[in-house]
C-alpha cells in the first residue's frame, strides 16, 4: 500500500496548491455573477439549476465575499470527487472481473482525470460544471457499490445523487438517461427493474430536481426554454467546422494524450455493448447518449469545450481498465500523459496568479476575461461622485464584477434577465441609489449607445480602459446617465441593485 499512501499525499499537497490558486486568481465575469446568484438564492435561474449558488453561499459563509470564499468548494470537492472516482474504479472494474490490475487501474484512473485541463481548471474555478462532476462521480461510486455489494439500498444513494446533479447542470439528464438504457440493455442489470430500487431512486432524483420544475413553470419555462432551445439548430453544411472544433475542444480540454487513452478506452468497452460485464456496460451507455447529443449539436451549432466534460469520469475509468495499447502498458502511457497535463495545468496556473508569459492577447484567457477588474473599478470610484452615487453596467458579467470589486459603491445592473431575480429594483426605498443619476459602463465591444428606453440625458464622457500593466484587456464607453423617471413595471425590472460584498 505504499503507493496508495504515496497517492493520498499528492493529492492533499494538489489540493493546497489549489486553494491557494483559488483565492489568489481574479474572479472571471461568470464566476461574479453566479457569486450574485449565492446573495439572491432562488430554485433556479435563467441559464442554470441553483446548486452553484449554494456552494458559493456555503464558501463565503466560511471565508466571506473572497476570491477563495466564491470558489472554496472546488478544490475540496475535487479532492473529495477524486476520492469517489478511485472507489467507482476499483468496484466497476472489480464487476468486470478485472482484478489483476490491482490499485493500478483506480489510482490511473485518478490521476488521468486529475491532470485534465478541464479538472485542473475546474478545481480553482466555480461554475455549474464543478458541481456536476462531483455529483456525478459521486453517482458512479454508488452504482459501483451497487454492482459490487448487491445492495439496493445503494439505488437511493444513485437517485440523490443524480438529483443534485440535475441541480447543478441540465445535461446531467444524459446521463441519468444512460442509466436507464444500461438497465434495459444489459442483462446483468435487467433484473432490478423488478425490485423498487431504481423506481425509489427515480423518484428521489426527480424530489430533488422538483424545485427546479417548479421555478421554470412559476417563470414562463424560461430557463428550460433557453438550453432547449440550443438543440434546434440543424446546418449540415456547417457541421464539418463544428465536429472539427468539438474534437479540438476535447483534446485540449482533456490534453492530447489523456484524451487518446479516454476515446481508446471507451471504444474499446463499446465493442460489447450488452453481453460484457454490467461494469463495462454501464461505463458505455452513460456514455453514449451525451456523446450522440454533442454529435447531433454540432451538425447546427457550436458545442462548447466544457459541454461533453461530465463524461470524463466514466472515460477515466475505461482507459484505466484497458491496459494496453500499441504494445504499450499503462504505465508506459499514463506518465507522459498525466505528465504533459499537469505541466499545461502548471502554466495555466501561473498565468492566471503571475501572468509571467507575453502571451498574444486573442490566446490569454487569464488577461481577457480575469486581469484588470479592481483596477478599472477604482478608476469608476474616482469619476462616480461628480456624476452620481452608482455605478450601472448593461452586462451581466460586468455588473457582477464591479459589485464584487466595490464593496462601498451602489452597483447597478440592466438587462431583460434582470426581471427573473429576487434583487431589489430602483423603485424600492431600500434600493434607491440615492439618486438617479450615475455612471453607465459599456464595452466598446457592443454596438449602439445606451437603451435610451432605460435612461435619458445619456451623455459620453469617454473612454476607460481595463489593463494588466500594459496590456490592454478591454475598452469600455463610459456615459453619465439618468434613469428614467415611471419606468414601466416590465422595464423598471431590468434594473436591479447588485449585492454589497462582505469581507
Amino acid at each position: 500500500m505504499p503507493a496508495v499512501s504515496f497517492w493520498l499525499a499528492m493529492l492533499a499537497a494538489l489540493t493546497v496548491l489549489r486553494l491557494l490558486v483559488a483565492g489568489l486568481s481574479p474572479l472571471s465575469p461568470d464566476e461574479a455573477y453566479y457569486w450574485t446568484w449565492s446573495h439572491a438564492l432562488a430554485p433556479g435561474y435563467l441559464d442554470h439549476p441553483p446548486m452553484t449558488a449554494l456552494w458559493i453561499r456555503l464558501g463565503t459563509l466560511l471565508c466571506g465575499d473572497t476570491r477563495l470564499g466564491v470558489r472554496l468548494l472546488s478544490p475540496l470537492t475535487a479532492g473529495l470527487g477524486t476520492l469517489l472516482l478511485a472507489s467507482a474504479c476499483n468496484d466497476l472494474r472489480g464487476a468486470a472481473r478485472l482484478t489483476s490490475l490491482g490499485w493500478d487501474a483506480p489510482l490511473t484512473a485518478s490521476v488521468l482525470l486529475n491532470a485534465t485541463l478541464l479538472l485542473g481548471v475546474g478545481a480553482v474555478t466555480i461554475t455549474p460544471d464543478t458541481p456536476l462532476l462531483f455529483f456525478w462521480t459521486a453517482c458512479l461510486a454508488a452504482l459501483g457499490r451497487l454492482l459490487a455489494t448487491g445492495r439496493g439500498l445503494w439505488w437511493l444513494a444513485v437517485g440523490v445523487c443524480l438529483g443534485l446533479a440535475l441541480d447543478s447542470k441540465y445535461t446531467a439528464v444524459l446521463p441519468g438517461a444512460g442509466l436507464a438504457i444500461w438497465l434495459l440493455a444489459s442483462r446483468d442489470a435487467r433484473h432490478w427493474l423488478r425490485t423498487p430500487w431504481p423506481w425509489a431512486a427515480a423518484l428521489a432524483a426527480l424530489a430533488l430536481f422538483a424545485p427546479v420544475i417548479w421555478w421554470n413553470a412559476a417563470h414562463g419555462w424560461a430557463s428550460f426554454i433557453k438550453q432547449g432551445g440550443r438543440t434546434g439548430n440543424w446546418h449540415p453544411a456547417e457541421a464539418a467546422g463544428y465536429l472539427g472544433e468539438l474534437l479540438g475542444g476535447q483534446a485540449g480540454l482533456a490534453t492530447p494524450l489523456i484524451f487518446i487513452l479516454f476515446v481508446v478506452g471507451m471504444a474499446r468497452l463499446a465493442r460489447h455493448p450488452i453481453k460484457a460485464p454490467a461494469g463495462e456496460t454501464l461505463l458505455v451507455w452513460v456514455t453514449l447518449p451525451a456523446v450522440l447529443v454533442f454529435v447531433q449539436h454540432a451538425f447546427g451549432a457550436r458545442v462548447q469545450a466544457n459541454w461533453p466534460g461530465l463524461l470524463y469520469p466514466a472515460c477515466a475509468i475505461a482507459a484505466s481498465m484497458r491496459p494496453i495499447l500499441a504494445g504499450w502498458t499503462l504505465a508506459h502511457w499514463t506518465k507522459p500523459a498525466a505528465g504533459l497535463g499537469f505541466v499545461l495545468t502548471a502554466l495555466v496556473y501561473l498565468q492566471s496568479v503571475a501572468a509571467p508569459f507575453p502571451l498574444p492577447r486573442k490566446l490569454d484567457i487569464t488577461l481577457t476575461r480575469l486581469a484588470g477588474w479592481q483596477t478599472l473599478a477604482t478608476q469608476l470610484v474616482s469619476r462616480a461622485a461628480p456624476a452620481g452615487d452608482f455605478v450601472i453596467a448593461d452586462d451581466y458579467g460586468v455588473a457582477a464584477e464591479l459589485a464584487f470589486a466595490l464593496p462601498h459603491q451602489a452597483v447597478l445592473a440592466a438587462a431583460p434577465r434582470w426581471r427573473l431575480f429576487s434583487m431589489p429594483h430602483p423603485d424600492s426605498s431600500s434600493a434607491t441609489p440615492g439618486g438617479e443619476s450615475g455612471l453607465l459602463l459599456r464595452s466598446e465591444r457592443r454596438k449602439g449607445g445606451p437603451d435610451p428606453s432605460l435612461f435619458s440625458g445619456t451623455h459620453l464622457l469617454g473612454t476607460i480602459e481595463r489593463r494588466r500593466g500594459d496590456e490592454l484587456a478591454e475598452r469600455y464607453h463610459l456615459y453619465a446617465v439618468t434613469i428614467r423617471s415611471s419606468l414601466p413595471a416590465e422595464l423598471r425590472d431590468e434594473i436591479v441593485r447588485l449585492p454589497t460584498p462582505t469581507r
